[in-house]
């Protein structure tokens, strides 16, 4: 009998949220990591991978059955381009190193509906979103492909409620989302009334997965931007140039975003950068009314020092004074310069140093790789990648900050998509052992090649037009309707941030001392930012070990 005339044959096999299906590698059934349990106030997920072996692809329905079934997601996990996988440097612990299509993206399955494709493995990705009333026990789960009203396979799970909801989270997390790349890629004027719903649905979506800072444009943001060439205008502040090296300043936008970021659950404001990116060479792009006309008075033609800095002597104690009667000076953060080098150590001095007592009171932090900037007393708040913050630590730092980007690919966790889910997960164990205070990352949606010289189609292009590895860039994709769509790695650093808030309920059960001595129990060396387990199952069996205690603490 011809293949196309075979009657299909269905399977179905759960799968944690930590795995990744790939169409022509069949996903190892692991019992071990598919027992979850949830605290109240928490999203658990896991996935379900089919196959069928008919001829053609198929649209059947997926049918899930649970009495929480109002508190479940379902959604398709899609593939997507990777044109750069990786860096030049790797290490033993990436899935592949090779160009492909790999499943990142997470789409709402249009009336239940899934498609099966020949001979492919594909995924779903259920979520069960726990509130904080929900009554303990356990929710049985079924899940069921049907064809013509008939089940063809059933998978069966459940996840254990415990009596206990995660603490708030403590930790200061920013994503850096970039309000030019949603105008350009929406077709929006920047601040415009329709420009307001669009940026609220991304930030109602960041909010929910753990970002409480918000990186605020004062003026069009001086990165990833090559010299000469301009990113999409989007300034905050208003400016006009009254005369020789006199400026007056409208702040009713700044106020606005302010409000508007205020409402979406923004707890920390962090000010963009007052100097251009590696250096601290040049100004940002300053956009002022001169003589009833729009121009550009500061960017790639002037330098640092100078006349921008009567004008930053003008600017900043006046947008301090307004930080301070919107009521969020103590929460507020403002940067100089993003990533010097060693090289820019005397660029960055003058820079610092052309506003030194203008930001009296305000912390000040940068990401950086040198600790010379610190040793210099140049950053107070230094934020080492995390394969540099050891050497941070070893003097004796405390109340750190880190972040990882396209450097940060050998040893250390990051969330390249050619990277295992657990790689990503695990930094919210680190997070906690070292008691770090803040998390950075560049790129919530930057949806532009590397040096801002052309915009990007992000659903497309992964990778900044092959510059940073497929994951590095953007976290979200920018849906239909203004909205975005989350990513597998979104919702992996979600689940690591509830980790740590997890790590932090037990300590305030029991001691620092004893959640320490149960994150490392039975490693063979102490855990650190390059030393971690590797597998799915240890990450998952020392949550429902945290949780089990937990439990046992509240019941």
């Amino acid at each position: 009998m011809p293949d196309f005339m075979q009657p299909a044959v269905y399977r179905m096999k759960l799968l944690s949220a930590l795995e990744k299906v790939f169409p022509d590698q069949e996903p190892v059934y692991r019992p071990e990591c598919t027992a979850l349990t949830a605290l109240r106030g928490e999203t658990v997920s896991f996935q379900i991978a089919y196959i069928g072996s008919g001829f053609r692809k198929e649209i059947l329905k997926l049918r899930l059955d649970s009495p929480a079934a109002e508190h479940l997601r379902v959604r398709s996990v899609e593939l997507v381009p990777v044109g750069k996988a990786c860096n030049t440097r790797t290490d033993d612990n990436y899935l592949s190193t090779a160009s492909g299509l790999y499943p990142d993206l997470l789409r709402d399955l249009e009336d239940g509906k899934v498609t099966v494709c020949a001979q492919r493995w594909r995924s779903v990705w259920v979520d069960l979103e726990v509130p904080e009333d929900f009554p303990a026990g356990t929710v049985p789960i079924k899940a069921a492909l049907v064809k013509d009203e008939e089940e063809v396979c059933a998978v069966e799970t459940r996840i254990t409620v415990l009596p206990a909801a995660l603490p708030p989270q403590t930790l200061i997390h920013t994503e850096w989302l970039h309000t030019d790349c949603l105008c350009d890629y929406y077709h929006l004027e920047p601040f415009s009334e329709e420009f307001w719903p669009v940026l609220g649905r991304f930030l109602e979506q960041y909010r929910k997965r753990g970002g409480n800072m918000i990186l605020t444009p004062l003026f069009t943001l001086p990165l990833d931007t090559a010299v000469g060439e301009e990113r999409t205008t989007t300034q905050l502040v208003g400016v006009t140039v009254t005369g020789e090296d006199q400026y007056e300043f409208d702040f009713s936008l700044l106020r606005r975003w302010i409000h508007f970021c205020r409402s979406y659950g923004m707890e920390w404001f962090e000010m963009s950068h007052l100097f251009s990116q590696w250096g601290a060479v040049y100004p940002p792009k300053v956009v002022a009314t001169v003589d009833g006309e729009q121009q550009t008075i500061f960017g790639w033609h002037t330098s640092a020092v100078g006349a921008y800095t009567a004008f930053l002597h003008q600017l900043l104690p006046q947008l301090t004074a307004v930080l301070r009667e919107e009521g969020i000076a103590e929460r507020t953060y403002f940067h100089l310069s993003d990533e010097p080098r060693e090289q820019h150590l005397e660029s960055y001095r003058a820079a610092k140093e052309s506003i030194d007592g203008y930001l009296d009171g305000f912390l000040t932090f940068d990401a950086l790789s040198s600790y010379e900037f610190y040793r210099h007393g140049l950053v107070k708040k230094p934020i080492p990648g995390n394969n540099e913050i050891e050497e941070f630590l070893a003097h004796g730092l405390t109340d750190m900050w880190t972040y990882y980007c396209t450097g940060q690919c050998v040893e250390v966790s990051n969330r390249f998509m050619a990277m295992p889910s657990a790689r990503n997960r695990i930094i919210g164990v680190q997070l906690y052992k070292f008691d770090i205070i803040g998390f950075l990352h560049w790129g919530y949606n930057f949806y532009n090649s590397q040096f801002s010289y052309r915009h990007i189609d992000p659903y497309q292009v992964t990778d900044a037009d092959y510059a940073f590895p497929s994951g590095d860039p953007f976290l979200v994709y920018p849906g239909p309707d203004g909205a975005p769509e989350e990513s597998i790695r979104q919702m992996v650093f979600y689940e690591a941030l509830c980790d740590l808030r997890a790590l932090r309920l037990l300590e305030s059960l029991t001691s620092r001392e004893h959640v320490l001595e149960l994150i490392e129990d039975g490693l063979g060396e102490p855990l650190t930012f390059k030393v971690y387990p590797k597998s799915d199952a240890w990450l998952l069996d020392l949550r429902r070990r945290v949780n089990r205690e937990i439990a046992a603490h509240c019941g």
